[in-house]
């Protein structure tokens, strides 16, 4: 009982960290080149990324095969989406953000349908024409708007566009961690694909932040800009993941996965109170249609699931 009341506080408390990850970014990116303000990201998480490993004795090379995948899947989750991420951030306000990127789900479900042979039905219909709708009422009615109209729908995009990478890599993530390749034993783990992933992107990444700071010189950054990236790498970025992993174990995945839905919701206060963003009704509508959206589109899963045994 005890274990689980501490798991509970931790997923809680990743929700929260996650939440204000948004406001962190957005704090980055008006002090710093997108790409490099990314890489700083990554080179320390992965930094305390294999001190854990280390601890745990599970630090070993990839296969060649392996390596192939993992080049592809860092490309898109690590590199596409944390360059995304950051120009979105430059641009947009951190809660906007944050419920635009709850898009995922939706996106997945989307790509699920060639990638991994699913089937379009009415709940996942009528589920991703409500979470579009919600993002289009973000678009267009947003209260943040001392943020220019333009800069704040461009940095929308460029969010919408990051939640379609992720989704893309959540869908290799998924073969990569269920099939094995054909020189390994056994499946990579979460935690393995998930950090070798991150080194694939932050190769990716580092030419271009390269250019970056030869085209602007080593930027000055502000002690917030370096307390957010720090928050980023090390709470959002590894502890966050080691919580949620641990949470997904501990009382499974679909109970895990409800804490997500408090992502936003931390998004925005944080935003709000970070960084004097503004509160509307227009993000409480949104955030229903979205979140509503999602929950109707992942019910049908649920429910195909459980029809054999009705």
């Amino acid at each position: 009982m005890q274990k689980h009341f501490i798991v509970h506080l931790q997923l809680l408390t990743v929700a929260a960290i996650w939440g204000a990850s948004w406001a962190a970014g957005r704090i980055m990116a008006l002090e710093m080149p997108p790409i490099t303000a990314a890489w700083l990201r990554y080179c320390i998480a992965l930094a305390c990324f294999f001190i854990w490993l280390k601890i745990k004795g599970e630090l070993h090379l990839p296969t060649k095969q392996q390596w192939r995948i993992i080049l592809l899947i860092g490309f898109f989750s690590t590199a596409v989406y944390q360059a995304l991420f950051m120009f979105g951030m430059k641009y947009t306000a951190a809660g906007d953000a944050s419920l635009m990127i709850t898009l995922n789900p939706l996106f997945t479900a989307l790509l699920a349908i060639p990638l991994l042979s699913e089937k379009m039905n009415l709940r996942l219909g009528v589920g991703i024409i409500m979470g579009f709708s919600g993002a289009l009422m973000l678009f267009l009615y947003s209260p943040n708007v001392d943020i220019p109209a333009s800069s704040r729908m461009l940095g929308d995009a460029f969010i919408a566009a990051a939640s379609l990478a992720w989704a893309t890599s959540s869908i290799m993530m998924k073969k990569a961690m269920t099939k094995p390749t054909s020189d390994a034993e056994q499946a990579m783990t979460p935690l393995i694909l998930t950090v070798w992933a991150s080194v694939a992107g932050f190769l990716f990444l580092t030419p271009w932040a390269g250019w970056e700071t030869f085209q602007s010189g080593i930027p000055s950054i502000s002690a917030q800009a370096w307390w957010a990236a720090v928050f980023l790498a090390i709470f959002s970025t590894v502890i966050a993941y080691v919580w949620f992993a641990n949470g997904i174990k501990v009382i499974g995945a679909g109970k895990a996965a409800l804490y997500v839905y408090l992502v936003p919701p931390f998004g925005i206060i944080t935003g709000w109170w970070l960084l004097d963003e503004k509160l509307g009704w227009s993000l409480v509508a949104a955030f229903i249609l979205i979140a509503g959206g999602v929950a109707l589109a992942q019910s049908e899963k649920r429910h195909q699931q459980a029809a054999p045994g009705e």
